[in-house]
């Protein structure tokens, strides 16, 4: 990389850390190119990104962000993942993990929160934005559908009470 390319590769880095819901640190020594792609492809179908970067320059980009305790978690071989939703990469990174122990979890970063490894594996297992948001208008509906069913019971009362007395008057 030349002198342009890193500074606009930190510039990015550094945006990344100020605008995601949360980011991942691994290890991922020992994957191959097969298993890295399928982890991009999981993280993308997700709606999150993986990036391998250099340590130095990783660090460069922390610098004035909230995320800038996890400075420490970047030596060796590492990838960071992220997502806007702030449950997204931690639960793909997560089962990626669970199937493939190449793939170390070190820890992350929600906001200016730094989570270790037990953290990023708490945030994984939360329901994701979509799932709340579900969950939520089910809530919201249940009500509606209830007051609904018991102002039709009263009107569907008064209609067979109607009924039966016009079934006496015929009788009659």
């Amino acid at each position: 990389m030349e002198r342009a390319e890193k500074r606009e590769f930190v510039t990015k880095l550094n945006s990344v850390f100020k605008d995601s819901g949360s980011v991942i640190v691994a290890h991922y020594t020992g994957l191959t190119v097969a298993e890295m792609s399928d982890l991009r492809s999981k993280m993308r179908n997700a709606g999150g990104t993986v990036k391998v970067a250099k340590n130095r320059l990783v660090k460069i980009a922390l610098e004035g962000t909230e995320a800038e305790g996890i400075a420490d978690l970047f030596t060796g071989q590492t990838l960071i993942a992220y997502a806007e939703d702030p449950v997204t990469a931690p639960k793909i990174a997560s089962e990626f993990a669970k199937g493939n122990d190449k793939l170390v979890l070190l820890g992350g970063a929600l906001g200016s929160t730094v989570l270790d490894k037990g953290g990023v594996k708490a945030l994984a297992e939360l329901p994701s934005l979509d799932e709340l948001r579900g969950k939520l208008v089910g809530m919201i509906q249940t009500p509606a559908t209830r007051i609904a069913a018991v102002t039709a019971a009263p009107a569907g009362q008064v209609a067979r009470v109607i009924g039966a007395y016009a079934a006496q008057g015929e009788d009659a």
